[in-house]
């Protein structure tokens, strides 16, 4: 894949339109991270695959929704804080109409069986997608031994410890800083 352009001027309909576009085609949050890196990252080479990995990093400590984070970060990245408004339009004025609207018909309907069935199978669905994305988001980190080390124990505490996630956070982010310090001074 051609390294992304960083001296590119994206203007702020096309921001506004990749999101809305992420906001029209993804299911839940999972889906939106696939589709908002295949966009930013693949498609438009707005910022690379570490900088798409390093923003994910970033907007797990942000509250809210991981993909609208995202939103704002590659918004603010490409064209600053006006940028990071038209990423976020773009992405919320779908989302909210509509859900606004399922939401509604939901409390109406929530008693069936088929419902319940419809929204079991997109949760799967959802799943696969959260973990091609957590795979794709190592790719770029599948040379450096440390950073598979601290996935792998991030994984294994949230799965198998089953510690809450921001416990886990806030624990491994503040060691792994530290070693990723001693890391590159030892490179240097």
């Amino acid at each position: 894949m051609p390294e992304h352009n960083a001296e590119q001027v994206v203007g702020l309909r096309a921001l506004f339109t990749a999101f809305l576009i992420v906001s029209l085609c993804a299911v839940g949050g999972g889906s939106g991270i696939v589709l908002a890196r295949r966009i930013a990252v693949e498609n438009h080479r707005w910022i690379s695959d570490g900088e798409f990995a390093d923003i994910v990093s970033l907007c797990q400590f942000m509250p809210g929704p991981n993909i609208v984070g995202i939103a704002v970060c590659v918004g603010a990245k490409m064209r600053g804080a006006i940028g990071a408004v038209a990423a976020l339009c773009g992405f919320l004025i779908i989302p909210w109409s509509v859900g606004l609207s399922l939401g509604l018909l939901y409390l109406h309907y929530a008693h069936l069986a088929i419902l319940r069935n419809i929204l079991g199978g997109i949760a799967a669905t959802a799943a696969g997608l959260l973990i091609a994305t957590g795979a794709r988001l190592l790719l770029p980190h599948r040379d450096r031994p440390i950073a598979l080390l601290f996935a792998a124990l991030a994984f294994s505490l949230v799965i198998f410890g089953r510690l809450p996630l921001l416990a886990v956070l806030f624990t491994l982010v503040p060691i792994s800083i530290i070693v990723a310090s001693f890391e590159s001074a030892r490179v240097r």
